[in-house]
């Protein structure tokens, strides 16, 4: 029983990471705009990470906790050892200021420590190769509908003048950040909850037919608005600043576009990466101006973040299984 209090523990620092290291992803265009202070920022984002599941049904959460790995083979040890990937990971990209994905560093950490404790059979392929098409599928969703946002948008306001677009969508801007971290915490929230919900289940307290307890689904969505609340300050810049200038009503087609993908997937019960959607939704807003208004040079490091997140964290993964089952044996 002290092994599961320990797995909860870790699974609620991990989903408060999340919320830290995913805050520049809420805030990053409102802050950037200078719509908002980055303090009422953060405040407004952690309120709407916190209420969404109100929202939101818990299809992610089920997805996480039956869609990666066969419950029937996970042990206390195996998501342990992930739940250390995935920290470990979303430190370390934190530290360099680099806007990874924290659900895709969880599945690798699970990928890795499944397949070390049990093989590749251990595996719900069609759920895995679900999650890396969105990789790819969630960031252009994001982008596209952004570009075609902001291009209605210009439309719109053609006869407008430049100050008075920017007095509207200042305004308009806090609605698109509020949606966008509910998207966030509908999203997001849901992975730990299905990762706590299948650490019950290894160790009897409950089967895979049974519900998600509201204990599970208010502690996960609290850890992850204290999360955010505290902000990844490192990642704000990179994200709201170096990758394109954003104006506001930019900023609110990139958020609006983001909330959008999110919704969809959540819906769907699709975990995507939060950060790829609004990373793809910045850059569609910033190539609408043309290809030179966005910095590749650093998108480029980004997108090798993408890529190396699931195989590193599923290497990690593996390594802390075979530590941590050492040391218990």
């Amino acid at each position: 029983m002290t092994f599961l209090y320990i797995v909860v523990g870790l699974v609620l620092i991990f989903d408060f990471i999340n919320g830290f290291h995913d805050s520049a992803n809420s805030i990053a265009t409102v802050v950037s705009t200078k719509v908002l202070s980055p303090i009422a920022a953060v405040t407004m984002a952690a309120f709407f990470n916190f209420i969404a599941f109100l929202i939101f049904p818990l299809k992610v959460a089920t997805t996480i906790g039956k869609g990666v790995i066969n419950p029937d083979v996970i042990t206390l040890t195996v998501i342990a050892s992930a739940l250390v990937a995935a920290i470990t990971w979303n430190l370390f990209t934190w530290w360099l200021g680099l806007p990874s994905s924290s659900s895709h560093t969880l599945v690798g950490g699970l990928l890795g420590a499944a397949v070390a404790s049990s093989g590749w059979g251990s595996v719900v392929m069609a759920g895995v190769i679900k999650i890396i098409i969105f990789i790819v599928i969630a960031p252009l969703l994001g982008m596209v509908m952004s570009f075609l946002i902001s291009a209605i948008v210009i439309f719109l306001a053609r006869n407008h003048s430049p100050s008075g677009v920017d007095k509207h969508f200042r305004r308009l801007q806090l609605l698109s950040a509020a949606a966008f971290s509910l998207g966030h915490g509908g999203n997001d929230a849901q992975k730990s909850m299905g990762i706590i919900w299948v650490a019950l289940i290894a160790a009897g307290l409950t089967t895979k037919n049974d519900p998600i307890g509201l204990w599970i689904v208010l502690s996960c969505q609290a850890a992850i608005a204290l999360g955010t609340l505290l902000g990844g300050w490192r990642i704000v810049k990179t994200m709201g600043q170096k990758i394109t200038k954003l104006k506001p009503f930019e900023g609110f087609c990139a958020e609006s576009a983001g909330a959008l993908t999110l919704f969809g997937a959540t819906q769907f019960g699709i975990p995507v990466s939060t950060t790829h959607v609004i990373t793809g939704a910045i850059i569609g807003a910033g190539a609408r101006k043309g290809a030179s208004a966005v910095k590749w040079g650093v998108t480029t490091s980004i997108f090798w973040a993408w890529i190396l997140t699931i195989p590193i964290s599923a290497i990690v993964g593996s390594s802390m299984y075979y530590l941590l089952n050492w040391i218990i044996g």
